[in-house]
């Protein structure tokens, strides 16, 4: 590892003085590279098991910092070394939050989610963890969470060995509750582990799954696995007024989650999925 790691940062023009592991989930090893010019984080994979996800990641960072909302990580390299593919990315010192924190971050996030398009979707797939997230372009945000959210879940799910019933009614159910917003850039994987603090108390945004979608989305996401307080959510409902009945459609928005991790770790995931699925069918 040592060596793989002084080449990427003599690639690219740095001086590798020493690393450290940092976290880094299940799908990429991470490092913190400390350098005589600048400390900088390498993400690593395997290219030939998840072909252009750093190409993916970049391009889903550099839309993010394009809606000047959050502060992003500068993405500084991205590229192969034998079968490895890596991603250099600014490294961002870590801080605490103050009390204001929350308010900015719900400011934040209403201004990254009033970037918008003219269609749902994007140009480009990316990935939701370690799995292929589909974004072709669609008209509205039903279509788009149907076909290519839910959807291409429930097909993996069936390969999987998991059997569903009913979907055409849940579809159709869900198809009413489902507000006709415009289309919202948003994070896409918005829980607690994907943001960061500096020590500024800025919040930095990271590992994003980005696509222009229904913006409750990331609230669904936020309170799917907690740690995002109450008043994140009253005050960006201040800042940006969500469509009435919002927090019914919690779980309906959870449910591509509840369904990637279902695909990802199993039968424990099951029971929630079942039980959105009877809530609305």
């Amino acid at each position: 590892m040592q060596a793989l790691l002084h080449q990427i940062a003599e690639t690219n023009g740095l001086s590798l003085r020493t690393f450290e592991p940092l976290a880094g989930g299940d799908i990429n090893d991470v490092y913190l590279l400390k350098c005589i010019e600048t400390n900088v984080v390498v993400k690593l994979n395997n290219s030939a098991s998840f072909p252009e996800m750093f190409e993916t990641e970049a391009r889903g960072l550099q839309l993010l910092a394009s809606s000047n909302s959050f502060r992003i990580p500068s993405v500084v390299a991205i590229g192969t070394v034998g079968n490895i593919s890596y991603l250099l990315l600014e490294y961002i010192q870590p801080g605490s939050n103050t009390s204001t924190f929350w308010t900015q971050f719900a400011e934040q996030l209403a201004t990254l989610h009033r970037t918008s398009n003219t269609r749902f979707g994007l140009s480009h797939n990316n990935y939701i963890g370690s799995l292929p997230q589909y974004n072709s372009e669609t008209e509205t945000a039903t279509d788009f969470y149907i076909s290519q959210r839910l959807e291409p879940q429930f097909k993996l799910a069936a390969e999987n060995g998991y059997s569903f019933q009913n979907l055409s009614s849940f579809y159709r159910t869900i198809s009413e509750e489902i507000p006709n917003e415009p289309p919202s850039l948003i994070h896409g994987d918005l829980w607690s582990g994907n943001y960061l603090v500096t020590k500024n108390s800025e919040a930095v945004l990271i590992d994003p799954a980005v696509a222009f979608a229904p913006r409750e989305m990331d609230l669904a996401m936020m309170q799917l696995f907690g740690g995002f307080p109450k008043q994140v959510f009253s005050a960006y409902n201040e800042i940006f007024p969500l469509q009435k009945n919002w927090e019914k459609r919690t779980t309906i928005f959870q449910l591509y989650y509840v369904l990637v991790h279902l695909n990802l770790f199993g039968d424990g995931y099951l029971p929630q999925v079942t039980k959105v699925l009877n809530d609305f069918s």
